[in-house]
């Protein structure tokens, strides 16, 4: 990892600096008491809302309460949530190596928690951040891709290599706050496909990187 011309980095600070005036209750969105149901809650989320993920947790969690519980997650109870089929084998399966490979204990390393089916590396790092305070990467989901792209801050669309980009030019104290204030801004104002650029506090610093194309 190289670091980013300090243009870039003073760039980077501005953006966070304002987004964290802009949105200063930025927070994680999945709720859990636990590594372990955040685990679950961060498989559930890929590609589904959290509003629904958090709705299927409030009873799943008062349902399941071990890896050797959700090692049994039966589909009906999560079949609200997109290719619920799949993330229930998944979890399933996860929560096995975890019962049998790490006593029941969510594994606390970046290269253990990706063996576990359903966890990339985005997942891993959620994980890590919110469970542990484990800081070793930088969750990049839509809203980062989309609105880091846009932003200038990376030129890349694939994840590993916006990661990169990011944790090269932002403060490693911001990595967590910054996937929460991408999503706030994602969702008010910069979204998909087509952003309120006048209405964004980010729009003097923006060069609008392809803002009219689906990231």
């Amino acid at each position: 990892m190289s670091k980013m011309p300090m243009a870039a980095a003073a760039k980077a600070e501005d953006v966070i600096r304002i987004l964290k005036k802009e949105y200063p209750n930025s927070k994680y969105y999945l709720s859990f008491s636990n590594p372990l149901q955040l685990m679950v809650a961060a498989v559930l989320s890929a590609q589904c809302r959290d509003d629904v993920v958090n709705a299927v947790t409030a009873k799943l969690f008062q349902k399941y309460k071990t890896a050797a519980d959700f090692a049994k997650l039966k589909e009906d109870d999560i079949k609200s949530i997109t290719f619920f089929n799949n993330k229930a084998k998944n979890i399933r399966e996860a929560c096995r190596i975890v019962t049998e490979k790490f006593g029941g204990k969510v594994p606390q390393t970046m290269d253990e928690l990706v063996t576990l089916p359903g966890v990339g590396r985005k997942t891993a790092n959620a994980i890590l951040i919110n469970a542990f305070g484990k800081t070793v990467g930088i969750v990049v989901d839509t809203h980062v891709i989309r609105v880091s792209y846009r932003l200038g801050l990376t030129k890349n669309t694939i994840p590993e290599k916006i990661e990169n980009d990011l944790m090269a030019t932002l403060p490693k104290e911001d990595w967590n706050k910054f996937t929460w204030l991408m999503k706030d801004h994602g969702r008010a104002v910069c979204m998909a496909p087509v952003p309120y650029c006048s209405k964004c506090v980010l729009d003097k610093i923006c060069p609008k990187n392809r803002v009219n194309e689906q990231l």
